[in-house]
């Protein structure tokens, strides 16, 4: 198990474009950006862009994500990402109040670190 974390790790540079899959293997955009935790560098999430007229980047989590001929599966439904809080960027980074947010909104065990910018989500 241990080889595959380190090959997901090392491939994130390049999953910029691929496909994002849901648990039923529903397309549910593709992926622009990945976020990681600053303090262990682990893929968090990911943004897709949504919205015909009023386009905006939607955060998917990456936990557990395959990687697969056809794009990346993540483990979350269609339906939970269009539903997910929309969310605005402070430079490269997400507020601890929004990582809260998407973790709530995804059902994940969220625990802020003690400071005040929380985890710092950033882009890679």
């Amino acid at each position: 198990m241990e080889a595959s974390k380190e090959e997901a790790s090392w491939n994130v540079a390049e999953w910029h474009g691929k496909a994002l899959i849901d648990t039923a293997g529903e397309r549910i955009g593709k992926l622009e950006d990945v976020y990681v935790d600053v303090e262990t560098d682990e893929p968090q999430f990911g943004t897709v862009k949504e919205g015909f007229i009023d386009r905006h980047l939607t955060f998917v989590p990456l936990g557990g994500v395959k990687v697969g001929p056809n794009g990346l599966q993540v483990n979350t439904t269609r339906q939970q990402v269009r539903s997910a809080p929309h969310l605005e960027l402070h430079g490269e980074e997400l507020s601890q109040a929004d990582e809260s947010a998407l973790y709530h909104h995804f059902e994940l065990n969220y625990t802020p670190i003690a400071n005040e910018s929380g985890r710092r989500l950033a882009r890679r």
